[in-house]
């Protein structure tokens, strides 16, 4: 069934609802080398906006701050019907240890200078954005609880920590009555699928909706690398050393196996008429857990294809296909827990729906 922008659905175990595709501001400021100027970014948001979209990503470091201002900016006079979502925790000053990490002297000061920019009284949905390994739970949470407590968020989530962890600071949550996990941010595509092991599950279990980034795997899924593109040793033919093309390739994002699935996703484009980009969305999309994946858009046009990912229906067939190619193992204990000889000693070997 054909989405829209204004299908919303509820964010995890909250009643906040949101756009099926978040608009990613990391793409407003060419300040890191590409992105969008400001006249662009502009009509990025306008047409996001104009066809139902409401929910915007952003953090307090994207492109030197101006993506949140550039957002604060845009959302002067709409502010009210949209939900901004910006994170903490990456170094804003350099040298200075204490302005980046999990913290609560991070987290304070991150969100007065993203109230200061995005030149609202609130923030909708407050990220932590990188798990520091340094910072108690307990910290975390009660910072992020006080914060809620005094209307400058409205909403709490974490992006880039380990499943143990957040599941355990959600019962923590629960247990101490402070505000719940609502959404996990991570990377999610068909070729990074390893948030199927533990990751997802647990969201779903926990009650937070999973908002993923780099859903067309850092371009790779567009088609438009090639073999010509496997060279480990250097920058890619063509390009500067500082491009994001090259950055991707020295990342090792462009391998054998995600080009077969690149290929596979062009394949299944063709047959429906679609453009590989949408292909791709529309799986994620429509992925158990997935509540909104990011999408980051440089251009209208870019915009525009994306969005045409709401329009696609993949048959049985094709889901089937994509789902081979991009398979992985999921690893101890997921594949010896799924094996007929644990059913067998656990239930007689029964097939037994799993509870949903």
């Amino acid at each position: 069934m054909a989405l829209t922008l204004d299908t919303y659905r509820p964010l995890g175990r909250s009643g906040l609802l949101v756009s099926p595709l978040a608009l990613g501001a990391a793409t407003f400021g060419t300040e890191w080398g590409w992105g969008a100027e400001r006249e662009e970014a502009r009509r990025l948001f306008d047409r996001y906006t104009e066809l139902g979209g409401n929910f915007f990503d952003t953090a307090s470091t994207y492109t030197n701050g101006s993506s949140e201002r550039m957002l604060g900016e845009f959302a002067r006079g709409n502010r009210d019907r949209l939900v901004l979502a910006t994170k903490y925790s990456t170094l804003r000053r350099p040298g200075d240890p204490n302005s980046g990490g999990a913290h609560r002297k991070s987290m304070l000061a991150s969100v007065e200078a993203s109230l200061r920019q995005l030149d609202t009284d609130h923030i909708d949905l407050l990220y932590l954005n990188i798990w520091d390994f340094r910072t108690p739970v307990e910290e975390i949470l009660r910072g992020l609880d006080d914060l809620v407590r005094q209307g400058k968020v409205l909403y709490v989530a974490v992006s880039s920590a380990p499943a143990w962890q957040v599941s355990r600071m959600q019962a923590i949550a629960d247990l101490r009555g402070w505000s719940p996990l609502v959404a996990l941010e991570i990377e999610y595509s068909l070729i990074e699928r390893t948030g199927e092991r533990d990751l997802i599950p647990m969201a779903r279990a926990m009650g937070l909706g999973v908002v993923p980034f780099s859903p067309l795997g850092g371009g790779v899924l567009t088609g438009k690398y090639g073999r010509e593109d496997l060279n480990p040793a250097g920058p890619v033919a063509g390009e500067t050393a500082g491009s994001r093309r090259s950055l991707n390739a020295a990342l090792g994002m462009v391998t054998e196996r995600t080009l077969a699935v690149a290929d596979a996703v062009k394949e299944v484009a063709a047959e429906l008429g679609r453009t590989p980009a949408q292909v791709a969305l529309a799986w994620t999309v429509n992925a158990p857990g997935v509540t909104a994946p990011i999408i980051g858009a440089r251009t209208v046009a870019q915009l525009d294809d994306n969005l045409g990912a709401l329009e696609v229906d993949l048959t049985p067939s094709q889901l089937a296909r994509l789902d081979e190619v991009s398979a992985i193992d999921l690893g101890n204990p997921h594949g010896l827990l799924a094996g007929d000889h644990i059913r067998a000693v656990t239930t007689g070997g029964m097939k037994i729906k799993a509870r949903r």
